[in-house]
């Protein structure tokens, strides 16, 4: 049997019942659409990170879409961000029809550098978009001040960083406004698409709920400003509810595993392991170690069973779709040269200890024949 970075069933096997349950509460609701259960996931969502706000959209790419728009955000406008992450973030800057600007990451924890970041502003930028990549956050304090000196807006990308802590602040709460997504591998995943923005801004939550549902506020008929059918589903809302009491639970779970793939894997010398910053508390959505000769072990692992990932192999500034930036080979070394050697181990908190140790037995085989 073929081993995976991630998987969904014993986690369902262990929650079956609660998740059929919330399935039927709905159906058996009466309400389809935007009913109690996406009203209900929104307050305690919201309540979780000590804010008065979370709305709740269909996916996360949307969310970030959306929360820029809500922002202030369209075309002519620039958002700074980073090419190591997934392309969502930057297709949904690209989808107001404002244009992403990238700075490069830092070679020690593979996040945005911020000491790039000022460099990079022109009379066009409105707003920053650092991204909380593989669970931890961008040292937000030079970031934010850098936006108080320019009057620029800060969106937070959480799609990997549900639960994370950064000098104690939960991820989420350290900009104008965040965005998560709920895609089933993430930290909160729900069984299928679904995201939300959080924010304490009253101007920004009402602009997010419009703007999910046509742009209409007070009756379906009336659009105020244009609009999306961005509606976080209820069947998923409702799932999400019953996870987000066992957020906790689920992080110390990855926090479990990550501690067992550094005291099994630390010693390897050209292997490279997370590491975590001061002040931050760490979620592992993924567990991304760094070896010059990544594909060579990834295709050696295959014969033992083990399929990995790589997050992300192509860098987005270097994909066909956004040749019209202007970004050439070398333009941003340090996320150029991650590409070729960063790759993912199983990480999800019902990961099995055989199975880790399956990992780390043959991953240690593969090392000490290079």
């Amino acid at each position: 049997m073929t081993t995976y970075v991630w998987d969904y069933l014993p986690e369902y096997e262990k929650e079956r019942a609660d998740l059929l349950d919330a399935v039927q509460q709905v159906f058996s609701s009466g309400q389809l659409v935007l009913g109690e259960s996406v009203r209900g996931f929104e307050a305690e969502f919201a309540g979780y990170h000590g804010l008065r706000h979370a709305t709740g959209v269909d996916n996360g790419t949307n969310a970030l879409k959306l929360a820029l728009q809500a922002l202030g955000v369209g075309p002519g406008d620039e958002v700074v961000t980073v090419s190591n992450t997934a392309a969502p973030t930057v297709l949904a800057i690209d989808g107001t029809g404002a244009t992403p600007v990238f700075v490069d990451v830092r070679e020690e924890d593979f996040l945005m550098d911020v000491s790039q970041v000022e460099a990079a502003l022109t009379p066009r930028t409105k707003a920053l978009l650092p991204v909380h990549l593989y669970g931890q956050c961008v040292d937000m304090a030079p970031l934010a001040e850098l936006a108080r000196r320019h009057g620029l807006k800060v969106l937070e990308d959480c799609a990997q960083s549900h639960g994370a802590r950064h000098h104690g602040r939960l991820a989420g709460t350290l900009g104008d406004a965040a965005a998560f997504s709920f895609y089933p591998t993430k930290v909160l995943g729900a069984y299928g698409d679904g995201g939300a923005v959080v924010t304490d801004d009253e101007a920004v939550d009402q602009a997010l709920r419009r703007l999910r549902y046509y742009g209409m506020e007070k009756t379906y008929y009336v659009v105020q400003t244009p609009g999306h059918n961005s509606r976080l589903d209820e069947v998923q809302a409702e799932i999400l509810r019953r996870k987000l009491t066992r957020l906790d639970e689920y992080t110390a779970g990855r926090r479990a595993v990550a501690a067992r793939y550094q005291e099994a894997l630390g010693d390897l010398p050209d292997l490279r392991l997370p590491t975590v910053n001061d002040g931050n508390e760490h979620v592992y959505y993924v567990y991304v170690v760094r070896h010059p000769r990544r594909d060579e072990i990834i295709e050696r692992l295959k014969p033992y069973g083990i399929s990995l990932n790589i997050s992300y192999p192509w860098p987005v500034h270097t994909m066909t779709g956004f040749e019209h930036l202007g970004y050439r080979a070398g333009s941003l070394p340090v996320t150029e040269r991650l590409a070729g050697e960063i790759f993912s181990l199983p990480m999800y908190p019902s990961l099995p200890v055989e199975t880790q140790d399956k990992v780390v037995s043959a991953l240690r085989e593969v090392l000490a024949t290079l």
